[in-house]
């Protein structure tokens, strides 16, 4: 009796592991640029569980998740895209399917990968399951702003040509909408929540574009003029990310370029309506889950820094300093805590999001962009 008693007690000690029991909606992954590595982290113990290596280039790496959140898809800035198992930290599967890529999405039902590429271009669509590959889109150019769409839907956008694509790869055959006079060397892209609204930022025009994807061929609008990257007063030391707006209740939030600002803009109209002074050109500005605070980061050279500020009076309520060369922030999925990567420090710090308390901290190496398995169950991410 007392030899069984011990063996139980011994087991429910044990480490999870697949063949035990570990919830995946408790992970995630952080990339560990410098050295082609990521963490699997356990986000309620706020632990690295394990460190896989051999992921190439993840100099510009993003991640998204299988619809059970068992499996993350890796895209390295190499061209690789790999397939990684969160519960076994084995990487299952791996294709270097360019030459330069920038990024990727997940189809709505989960089935299909695309990447999208620099080198030689075009977004390239692999079966989720096996990573063979599906579909690919020849867009003659650099191919940026890859998100995806419901309806087994993807966007994405020509850098070269100022062309938004829709691809539908619902049927037994894909298809494609072509949407010519997005503007100027478009550089990002990103879609609401509700995966209505496709909006690219341009690089070479002062604004941006938005489309409307529930339109049956979606009709290019020039929205917030004096925006883009034509007039700024001072220098350009990164681009905002687009992925880096927040929607807070009826009001956008997003980072002024080249300039010392995040911009409120109307939800519905895309009109500013007030402007925050802030520590330093914004690279992101993510809304915590409820939508009462927007945290912010900022650009080289004072990228040690990060600002909260309160979305009803749209002030700065608390400046933090977790370290030289913040790079992102990803919120628990109910926003009690926030995930800050602190490069340069190599270390990721953990707050509580009402006390602004540190509550823990992992050692990571050139840590950058944090990803959570919640990202599974939202359109754009």
């Amino acid at each position: 009796m007392f030899r069984t008693a011990a063996l139980i007690l011994a087991a429910l000690a044990a480490p999870a592991t697949a063949d035990t029991l570990r919830s995946t909606g408790d992970l995630g992954v952080v990339i560990e640029r410098a050295t082609g590595s990521v963490l699997i982290v356990d986000r309620s113990d706020r632990t690295a569980l394990e460190r896989v290596e051999g992921l190439g280039d993840l100099s510009h790496a993003s991640v998204v998740f299988s619809d059970d959140a068992r499996h993350a898809f890796v895209f390295g800035r190499d061209g690789a895209l790999t397939k990684l198992d969160l519960l076994t930290g084995a990487i299952v599967g791996r294709v270097i399917q360019a030459g330069n890529s920038i990024g990727g999405a997940i189809s709505d039902d989960g089935d299909l990968v695309a990447v999208a590429n620099y080198d030689p271009g075009g977004v390239r669509v692999f079966d989720a399951e096996t990573l063979a590959p599906v579909a690919r889109f020849d867009t003659g150019a650099k191919t940026i702003g890859l998100v995806d769409v419901p309806g087994r839907r993807f966007a994405f956008t020509t850098w070269d040509d100022g062309e938004t694509w829709i691809a539908d790869l619902s049927g037994p055959e894909p298809a494609v909408t072509v949407i010519e006079g997005i503007g100027a060397n478009p550089y990002d892209a990103l879609v609401s929540g509700d995966g209505r609204t496709y909006i690219a930022g341009l690089f070479g025009e002062d604004g941006l574009t938005a489309l409307d994807l529930w339109q049956e061929r979606p009709v290019p609008r020039r929205i917030l003029p004096g925006y883009g990257r034509g007039e700024e007063p001072l220098p350009v030391y990164k681009m905002p990310h687009l992925e880096g707006w927040a929607l807070a209740g009826d009001r956008f939030v997003l980072p002024a370029v080249g300039r010392h600002e995040v911009l409120w803009v109307d939800a519905a109209s895309f009109d500013e309506v007030a402007r925050t002074r802030t520590h330093g050109q914004p690279v992101f500005a993510v809304a915590r889950p409820g939508g009462r605070q927007v945290w912010v980061n900022f650009a080289h050279p004072l990228n040690d820094t990060v600002q909260v500020i309160d979305t009803q009076t749209a002030e700065v309520l608390r400046t933090l300093t977790p370290g030289p060369g913040v790079l992102h922030m990803e919120f628990s999925p109910r926003g009690d805590e926030v995930w800050v990567s602190v490069r340069d420090a190599g270390t990721v710090m953990i707050y509580d999001t009402d006390t602004f308390e540190v509550v823990g901290e992992i050692a990571a190496e050139s840590p950058s962009g944090i990803f959570f398995t919640a990202r599974a169950h939202r359109i754009g991410l």
